[in-house]
């Protein structure tokens, strides 16, 4: 494997095969030798952040979408990220089967061009956007999150797209605009299980307002450094990364303003065992499994330890307030 390490002090990968985890196991090593200095603590701390920051190597499979960095308390994390390999043949995306495989198997069907995005609802500017005009919308950022799913397992993903509210600025709420419905396309020609009977399509999330407001709230065109594959939601989806990964709704055709809480695709399959909010709590328990701790794919080896499950995965610094005072258990 090629590299060269630059008078930054960084390792910068000039060959196309160098892998994301490759990348960061070198930054990583860098980063210890710069530790054993006198300066080493402080020195690491920055160079860590720096580092990982700019580490993700494209897979080289899709078109590029770069994103910046971000300046969003919160939105790096340094844990290493998944591999593109089992982010993109590891799924749920009913409307492509109910097999984790199924999407990467049958999303080459969906059709991404033309695609616009309806702006509806409580909103003074209603409009509808071509999906090339809302990425230019706003400069891209890379956001590297955790995603955590209700069934118990995670992963580390760098998304690339910009904080949801700058569009929610545009279109201007109205003053009673309460709740923020997310609406995925439903095509049976394209999507062959839209139409079963697992949910009620089209597939429908929502988030109160100001959870849409929250700068980690990401409204999502990439990953990776390049654009989302079908199976992940292209050509737009969300990503909420304090919620359970079911709540970031893929391939979103209308987002709609409403003065009432929308009823939810999994609140309305089972609403015992899916709230509306499903912030990730290690505390509340799904009825049929607990949530006290995760398997993180990739780490899935016959003595691989689950990890602790985090409070709002992670984020409570940055979004504990939205629920202050809220009884988590009741309002799962």
């Amino acid at each position: 494997m090629l590299i060269k390490t630059l008078r930054s002090g960084f390792i910068h990968p000039v060959s196309s095969e160098i892998t994301s985890q490759g990348v960061y196991q070198q930054r990583r090593d860098l980063i210890k030798l710069m530790a054993s200095g006198a300066a080493g603590a402080a020195m690491a701390g920055w160079a860590g952040r720096e580092a990982l920051a700019q580490a993700v190597a494209k897979p080289g499979k899709l078109a590029a979408l770069p994103g910046a960095k971000s300046a969003v308390a919160g939105a790096v994390t340094m844990e290493k990220v998944t591999d593109y390999k089992d982010v993109t043949s590891y799924n749920n995306f009913y409307e492509f089967g109910t097999d984790k495989a199924d999407p990467a198997k049958n999303a080459h069907m969906l059709v991404t061009k033309p695609w616009t995005v309806a702006i509806e609802g409580l909103v003074k500017q209603p409009k509808t956007w071509a999906i090339e005009d809302l990425i230019k919308l706003n400069a891209q950022e890379e956001r590297i999150y955790r995603l955590r799913c209700v069934e118990g397992w995670s992963m580390v993903i760098p998304w690339v797209g910009y904080s949801l509210a700058e569009l929610i600025k545009k279109v201007e709420p109205l003053g009673n605009a309460k709740y923020v419905e997310f609406i995925t396309q439903a095509d049976p020609k394209t999507m062959p299980f839209v139409g079963s009977r697992v949910l009620d399509w089209p597939y429908v999330e929502a988030l109160r307002m100001d959870e849409t407001m929250n700068p980690l709230t990401l409204l999502t065109f990439g990953m990776y450094g390049e654009v989302l594959p079908n199976q992940s939601g292209a050509p737009v989806r969300l990503v909420v990364p304090w919620k359970y990964g079911f709540k970031s709704g893929k391939s979103i055709v209308k987002i709609r303003f409403t003065d009432k809480e929308p009823r939810t695709a999994w609140n309305k399959a089972a609403a015992n065992e899916y709230g509306f909010y499903s912030n990730v709590n290690p505390g509340v328990d799904h009825p049929r499994w607990s949530q006290a701790t995760e398997r993180r794919i990739g780490e899935d080896g016959l003595f691989a330890k689950k990890r602790k499950t985090l409070m709002f995965n992670g984020y409570e610094a940055q979004v504990g307030q939205l629920y202050a005072g809220m009884d988590l258990k009741k309002n799962f």
